[in-house]
């Protein structure tokens, strides 16, 4: 399965804000984002006039790490956000926030993307009392997950940690038996990271 494997940091330095890829460790100071603030590379530190179009590819790039998916897999999901009724920004937003990936770290259950990312794929979670190992499956509302009974410490530390997480208007939590149910779908709302949906779908427009 696909996946980036690059230093995460950059990332957050390139798009110029924190994405939160390494959970804790970006609400630290040893955040790279706060020692250096310049985009990566040679010229990283040089100052650029930002086009139109450079606005628009970087909100889209920011979009795609931060929920931690390929172009591909994100130009599909827009493809499919632009197919329904609504509002196509708002739409992708929702299709990416209904992810099992990010229901997992959305309940509190992983310090980032990536690591609820590793999770579902080490089969620690069922979805409807079945295994759910693929990160990209989409719930729906009545979906219930759930975390598998095991053995692990460290997941069992995990669910304990979750009464400390504030969960969306969306899920409803038990928190002592790690088990999420989605009540509705996740609104514009719900969505506490800045994103300017807008200028994706101007970008994939053209």
């Amino acid at each position: 399965m696909a996946r980036y494997t690059g230093p995460s940091c950059k990332l957050c330095r390139r798009e110029g804000t924190k994405l939160y890829l390494k959970g804790e460790r970006c609400l630290s100071d040893k955040c790279a984002l706060n020692r250096r603030t310049s985009a990566p590379g040679q010229h990283g530190a040089a100052k650029k006039k930002m086009t139109e179009y450079g606005m628009q590819l970087r909100e889209k790039q920011k979009a795609k790490r931060y929920y931690g998916v390929l172009e591909k897999q994100f130009k599909n999901y827009y493809e499919k956000a632009d197919n329904q009724d609504g509002i196509a920004g708002e739409n992708l937003l929702r299709l990416l926030e209904r992810r099992l990936d990010n229901v997992v770290f959305r309940m509190g259950l992983a310090n980032s993307h990536k690591e609820a990312r590793q999770l579902v794929l080490h089969g620690h979670f069922t979805l409807n009392g079945h295994k759910a190992n693929i990160p990209s499956i989409l719930v729906k509302v009545g979906d219930v997950v759930a975390v598998k009974e095991t053995e692990s410490t460290k997941i069992k530390e995990l669910v304990e940690a979750m009464g400390e997480k504030i969960a969306p208007k969306w899920l409803e939590l038990d928190k002592n038996a790690g088990v999420a149910k989605v009540i509705a779908m996740p609104e514009r709302d719900d969505i506490d990271f800045e994103f300017n949906e807008q200028l994706i779908i101007e970008l994939y427009s053209k």
